[in-house]
Order: structure tokens, then sequence, then C-alpha cells
């Protein structure tokens, strides 16, 4: 599985998006905002991003860090929080 997590620096949600990969123990790539790419080539290549972190897996959008879990859940790589 490739995963790419486009993210920005001191952000809340990217740093709890690596937990949760960590979490499914997953091999993952980080992209930084102003390091490795600029919010216009992002916008360019997908044009549905609103926000950091934005998650591709095996080259399809995923979305923020709640579309991440839930998708993680869904492939049972993780499991949900007990209530």
């Amino acid at each position: 599985m490739e995963i790419i997590a486009y993210t920005s620096k001191g952000c809340f949600y990217c740093d709890k998006l690596k937990d949760l990969f960590a979490r499914a123990n997953l091999e993952y790539t980080i992209l930084v905002l102003g390091e490795d790419f600029t919010g216009l080539d992002l916008n360019k290549k997908y044009p549905n991003v609103i926000g950091f972190p934005y998650v591709i897996i095996d080259g399809e959008p995923i979305g923020g860090l709640v579309e991440t879990a839930k998708f993680l859940v869904q492939k049972n790589l993780v499991s949900s929080p007990k209530k």
C-alpha cells in the first residue's frame, strides 16, 4: 500500500494522522507544505483539498484525518475506539 500524506508544519491533525499510521503499523511518505510542495501545486492536482492533512492511498484521494481513519477501520487495519 502506497500512502502519501500532505501536511503542514505545526498541524495538530497531521500529528494525529502520524499516530494513526503508527497504530496501523503502516509505512507512509510525508510531504510538508512549503518544503516539498506548494498549495497551488496541490490544488492543481487535487482540487477538492480544503485543509491538512490530505491523504492519498494507492493513487486514490482519501481525504483528511477522519476520512483516513474510517478507511483504515473499513480495511481492518485499525480498530475503532470502544464506546
